[in-house]
């Protein structure tokens, strides 16, 4: 006879409801996915991928002063110790922090083949090289000096940085985009000068309120500024964009009109919208063309290089009209684009949609509080230093009583012991004196001692008067950012101009002459002029 198997143990089973697990369940991932991958935190500007990316090229030595390491190493190290998912995200993540096109301030410094605007992809990671981009450093600076916090890695073999100390403001000069459950975030790249000016003018005005933040720095960033260059159409939407944290930025190529070696008019497409493709533009065009939607264009060419850089050519009819053509280009291409700017981030861990007065408020917070940890670190660090010095002080000015006690002490615990009696220190003070050197009792070496120890008060007081004025953590924040931007800012790239109106029906039809025929029954026709004059019409 078969033995009936025992009954669970209805005890550990709890009874849920599906609806209600779900929603729950749900909600769990939803929240996993917003704070743990698709949204920017704030302060450093980064997800948590691109965090641990840098801070393992960081921690494993990929610095811009070694050579160059491979990518498949560096995807090991991320995965390994602190990202416990798919290589291709890591390496996706990786190449597109190298390539200029992608972000205004590249973080990586890449060696070999990174991809191309266009379709190409960036070579496997097993050919392909990479280290920490210099500028890259300067969100790293100081996070050996407890600037940050740190949690247990995903095994608690390792520590990982919540944040980054981000000594310059990278969420809004490099932008960030993701789609997380329920919501997404496009924050558009800005110029480092501008949004540093903008910085600083919140470091100077320390009790003006977020109204009067957001009408300075409004003033003062002029707009986005993409690293592909070209055009922003209009100056309402960008301040739209800026009070209320979404607006649509309408961009367009840089179109030059040229003739060819054959006469020709050719439209020379040379600066690109944000993001745009350049390859798909150019199968789209011959597809409109193709379709007849698009008329006036003979040929393209597409005569970019590494030398000359972008450079597109649609070469024209001979009857075509360039400003026409042009105008049907950017109704019914990516020659004109929008980017819809929505500017969300991490705020305490919650999604928010932010306006640059907040965006800037957040950041200079945030450096605050990182000047204010190192500072209370390189106090701490001073402090036991003096400690130490003040116990070898007394040790020199008791000097042989000491080389007694320890020459007749059995071991070293009995010396450490009878030092504390005799010179009043503690065992931290005593046992420095029992490591101490003998060449340190010479006369030159004693005086070092006695002056290191003067030079470290002096440092001690200046480091708590720091501490104590809220006024010098923001000239030092001013002074170090300063550099920063003076060392790495540069031009504007991204052009705006006035707007010029929507493309309406008129723009894209030919202005030419025309003869009008109506008879008399109502008929009527329209014939071109020079169409009239080749029929020998009397035109």
């Amino acid at each position: 006879m078969t033995e009936t198997p025992e009954a669970f143990d209805h005890g550990r089973i709890e009874p849920v409801g599906l609806e209600v697990e779900m929603q729950r369940s749900y909600l769990d991932y939803a929240m996993s996915v917003i704070v743990g991958r698709a949204l920017p935190d704030v302060r450093d500007g980064l997800k948590p991928v691109h965090r641990k990316i840098l801070f393992a090229m960081y921690d494993g030595g990929f610095r811009p002063d070694r050579g160059y390491f491979k990518c498949a190493r560096v995807v090991g190290e991320v995965m390994g110790n602190y990202h416990p998912h798919g290589d291709t995200a890591i390496y996706d993540s990786l190449v597109r922090m190298a390539q200029p096109w992608s972000l205004r301030y590249p973080l990586i410094d890449g060696n070999g083949n990174f991809g191309s605007p266009g379709n190409d992809p960036a070579a496997a990671m097993r050919y392909t090289e990479c280290r920490l981009f210099p500028l890259a450093m300067e969100l790293l600076r100081d996070i050996d000096e407890d600037s940050v916090d740190f949690v247990p890695n995903y095994d608690g073999r390792n520590q990982e940085p919540t944040i980054l100390p981000a000594r310059f403001p990278n969420l809004l000069v490099n932008g960030s985009e993701g789609i997380a459950v329920g919501m997404a975030t496009k924050i558009p790249p800005h110029n480092l000068r501008e949004i540093g000016a903008a910085v600083q003018w919140c470091l100077d005005h320390p009790e003006a309120d977020e109204a009067e933040t957001l009408e300075a720095a409004i003033k003062i960033v002029k707009g986005p500024d993409f690293p592909t260059k070209g055009l922003i159409v209009g100056t309402t939407v960008i301040e739209e964009a800026y009070r209320t944290g979404r607006g649509s930025i309408r961009m367009r190529a840089v179109v030059e009109v040229e003739e060819d070696k054959r006469g020709r008019a050719c439209l020379v497409v040379t600066e690109l919208p944000y993001q745009v493709n350049p390859d798909n533009l150019a199968e789209r065009v011959a597809e409109l063309v193709k379709e007849g939607k698009l008329a006036g264009i003979a040929d393209i060419r597409d005569e970019s290089s590494g030398r000359t850089g972008m450079r597109l050519i649609l070469v024209l009819k001979r009857d075509a009209v360039a400003k026409v053509v042009l105008n049907n280009l950017y109704k019914h291409t990516q020659l004109q684009e929008t980017f819809g700017a929505n500017m969300l981030a991490l705020v305490d861990g919650v999604p928010r949609t932010l306006n640059l007065a907040q965006f800037l408020r957040h950041y200079v917070a945030h450096q605050v509080e990182v000047i204010q940890r190192r500072t209370a670190y390189r106090l701490r660090k001073a402090e036991e230093r003096a400690h130490i010095l003040r116990g070898l002080v007394k040790a020199l000015d008791a000097l042989d009583e000491v080389i007694a006690l320890i020459r007749r002490s059995p071991t070293v615990e009995v010396a450490r012991t009878g030092l504390i009696e005799l010179l009043t220190i503690d065992e931290v003070q005593a046992t420095a004196i029992l490591d101490m050197q003998l060449r340190r009792l010479a006369a030159l070496e004693r005086q070092k001692i006695i002056d290191e120890l003067a030079k470290i008060e002096i440092e001690i007081a200046d480091l708590q008067d720091i501490l104590a004025k809220p006024e010098r953590q923001r000239k030092i924040i001013s002074d170090e950012l300063g550099e920063i931007v003076s060392k790495w800012g540069d031009e504007r790239r991204t052009k705006i101009i006035p707007f010029d109106g929507e493309v309406s029906m008129e723009d894209l039809i030919a202005r030419e002459d025309v003869v009008v025929t109506i008879t008399r029954t109502g008929y009527a026709k329209r014939t071109k002029a020079d169409l009239y004059r080749s029929q020998k019409r009397g035109g």
